[in-house]
């Protein structure tokens, strides 16, 4: 009997399923999950830019790899991907070392690689990076977050605390450490003072102003456990820390339930930003604790005042104030501001992003959740706006309370690069600061207190 060409296809298939049954739903069920992802990405507005099951470096040979997976310097899933920064070509990407097997803590990839998982690259190189072991604290132990300013410099929070999951050590001072991007190279290492750092401190966020020139720069690094700020003076090499009472967290925003694992994190200032494009007398520094549902500011010229902080700093509490609420669920990590005045903060509790133009009030109708729950962010950690005339927003995605709590998947997609055209999210919303919103309907302001029922 002769056979189609069509009637001898379907009979392969057919022998094929009765054969490896298991292997052949397996793949559909691979591609149904790919052919769903590219699905909602298409439906977003958000781009992915990267993803891994699991995080690799670029190690100089394959033998020196296995070398340090067996000797324990490299345990794949220990590492997970918590800041993120963009500068033309190149995504840089933190690595804290949360828990053992973590061999770098700052690296690189090119933007736009071939690869949809490329393996991490050690910034600068290898050789920057401190064993933990053996710590050499004039080298690089555990990065949390970076900035990059207009004057192309990297900057960042090294930590110098390792195992701060299971049994924290602070086996080095925190530092702040600045590199010149156009040549990679080592501009300032800066350990903060003994007194300046508090018992279970951690230093965990990073931003950066510039004044008048490139050496008029401040950065403002969060105390995310002892609920404080330091502010670094780059002309001066000298820092102050600062406190205050709207740094604490708020017990009832400490209680979170993501990915069905309740925790609770009691986690204070934190998210901070600072709108590029106003003068210093103008300028103000937006924050909030992870655990709080509000937003607040204080004027930069307070911060970078030193000799305020040299004396009775209670007298300064009352310019440190709130500027309004997110609502319930509404805790947030980073946020960062546009060129344009438009702020984007991540939504942790509910896997998206939102957007504030910051010429309007800070009122709930006035934020904007800004992607349709598809999947794409499985808790958004970090976020940053870049400096490039055509800004956009990037998103580090790193299921971190399922990494801290359960155990990850790794045949799934944990980590995500995700980023936004800025102008095209925020088209025809809220946000956007040529919508004007004059449809003639009225509107009233209702003031209602964090905690309250609404």
């Amino acid at each position: 009997m002769k056979y189609s060409i069509f009637q001898n296809l379907f009979v392969i298939i057919y022998l094929t399923v009765l054969a490896k049954k298991n292997v052949f739903i397996s793949a559909i069920s691979q591609i149904y999950k790919y052919t769903n992802a590219q699905s909602s990405a298409s439906e977003s507005q958000l781009e992915i830019v990267n993803e891994w099951k699991y995080l690799d470096f670029v190690y100089p040979t394959f033998v020196d790899r296995q070398k340090a997976i067996q000797n324990g310097d490299f345990i794949p899933k220990n590492n997970v991907p918590l800041g993120i920064d963009y500068f033309p070509n190149r995504l840089f990407i933190t690595t804290p070392r949360w828990k053992n097997g973590v061999p770098a803590t700052l690296s690189t990839i090119s933007y736009l690689s071939k690869e949809i998982s490329p393996a991490l690259k050690p910034y600068p190189k290898w050789e920057d990076h401190g064993n933990p072991e053996n710590p050499d604290c004039s080298k690089l132990i555990s990065v949390y977050r970076t900035a990059i300013d207009k004057c192309h410099r990297l900057w960042l929070i090294d930590s110098g605390i390792v195992n701060a999951t299971i049994n924290l050590k602070q086996i080095c001072s925190p530092k702040i450490v600045v590199y010149d991007l156009s040549t990679d190279q080592l501009l300032v290492r800066y350990d903060f003072p003994k007194s300046q750092v508090k018992e279970d401190s951690l230093h965990s966020n990073i931003v950066v102003d510039i004044g008048k020139n490139c050496e008029d720069a401040h950065a403002i690094v969060s105390d995310v456990w002892r609920f404080g700020l330091v502010v670094y003076s780059l002309s001066k090499n000298r820092s102050w820390r600062i406190t205050n009472y709207n740094f604490f967290p708020n017990p009832v925003a400490s209680d979170f339930t993501i990915d069905g694992l309740n925790f609770q994190w009691l986690d204070g200032i934190f998210g901070m930003s600072i709108a590029p494009n106003q003068s210093r007398k103008d300028k103000a520094l937006y924050f909030h604790p992870m655990a709080s549902f509000k937003e607040f500011m204080v004027s930069m010229n307070l911060l970078i005042n030193e000799p305020l902080w040299q004396s009775n700093s209670q007298e300064n509490a009352k310019y440190f104030f709130s500027i309004g609420d997110r609502g319930f669920n509404g805790q947030s990590s980073t946020s960062g501001i546009s060129k344009t005045g438009v702020m984007f903060f991540t939504q942790v509790h509910q896997n998206n992003i939102g957007c504030w133009n910051t010429a309007r009030p800070y009122i709930r109708a006035n934020l904007k959740k800004l992607d349709q729950d598809n999947g794409l962010i499985q808790f958004p950690n970090d976020l940053k706006v870049d400096n490039e005339v055509n800004q956009n927003v990037w998103i580090m995605s790193n299921r971190l309370p399922v990494f801290l709590y359960s155990q990850l998947d790794f045949g799934e997609i944990n980590f995500r690069i995700l980023k936004a055209d800025i102008n095209k999210i925020i088209n025809n919303t809220v946000c956007d600061p040529m919508n004007t919103y004059n449809n003639g309907s009225k509107s009233a302001v209702v003031s209602i207190e964090e905690g309250q029922c609404y």
